[in-house]
């Protein structure tokens, strides 16, 4: 079982930058392909980023490609998403999820085993 806290969200000016940690606790995340979704109100739960099991490749929605990196940290079991030049339409609750779907990075929620409890980035013209 893994458990998964982010934290990082906030308020920004468009323009600004933010970095969304997720860490990972009751067991390491190595071996778990790692993803972030979004959810705006009143809207579908969004794949944004998701990185392989063995962190060797990555895979963006193409409204943040260029803009966000993601990235493991296995020594601080921590994932990271980096996120640049953000908009206010990037504006919603950021999720981190973690899988034991090795096939290709995937952005279905419903492959994701386990989630953690969301974290709020506003975005503010």
């Amino acid at each position: 079982q893994v458990q998964l806290i982010e934290s990082g969200g906030g308020l920004v000016q468009a323009g600004g930058s933010l970095r969304l940690s997720c860490a990972a606790s009751g067991r390491t995340f190595n071996g778990y392909a790692m993803g972030w979704f979004r959810q705006a109100p009143g809207k579908a739960r969004d794949f944004v980023a998701g990185i392989s099991w063995n962190g060797a490749s990555t895979y963006y929605a193409d409204s943040v490609k260029g803009r966000f990196t993601i990235s493991n940290d296995y020594a601080m079991n921590t994932n990271y998403l980096q996120m640049n030049s953000l908009k206010p339409e990037d504006t919603a609750v950021y999720y981190c999820a973690a899988t034991t779907y090795r096939v290709a990075i995937t952005p279905l929620p419903a492959k994701y085993n386990y989630w953690g409890q969301g974290t709020q980035v506003t975005v503010s013209s």
